[in-house]
């Protein structure tokens, strides 16, 4: 048993969960991406004015479903590698950011699907999907974050 307080290495993710979290995480960021073009772009233009593209609710359903795996992925991480990382003090600049990103969506997809008013949801929505095209930076800040510090060292 590690004492309390001493650093030890975070539960490695086993390839199977890591392939299962990174895809669902992928899948919610792409259906995101996705329905942007579609809501904004793509919208058809029929005798009785503008209407969303057919793909757009779809689009919408299947970003919400990987949202909430998404929520189960995140607790799985918190249990198995976010509480091990931070008490092994290694990335923690990179998780904090991965992790106020999820906060952000989670608090902004919750305001989309819940608040009232055109303002707050017209504001919440650049909010949620800047932040969702910005995240995989986060994380892919995260995952090499080890090899960016050796080519930094190197380059004095």
């Amino acid at each position: 048993m590690t004492p309390i307080g001493a650093p030890y290495a975070p539960i490695k993710l086993t390839r199977r969960r890591r392939i299962a979290i990174q895809s669902v995480l992928f899948g919610v960021w792409a259906s995101g991406a996705l329905w942007l073009p579609l809501h904004y772009f793509l919208m058809q233009n029929t005798k009785f004015g503008t209407a969303p593209h057919p793909l757009e609710p779809w689009m919408l359903k299947l970003h919400g479903a990987f949202a909430f795996a998404a929520l189960w992925c995140g607790g799985l991480l918190w249990g198995m590698h976010i509480v091990g990382g931070w008490r092994s003090r290694r990335r923690r600049w990179s998780g904090i950011a991965i992790s106020a990103f999820g906060v952000l969506l989670i608090a902004s997809g919750w305001l989309l699907y819940y608040a009232g008013g055109e303002e707050l949801r017209a504001v919440t929505s650049i909010i949620h999907w800047g932040i969702g095209l910005g995240a995989p930076v986060s994380f892919l800040l995260h995952r090499f974050a080890k090899r960016l510090e050796k080519r930094v060292r190197r380059f004095p």
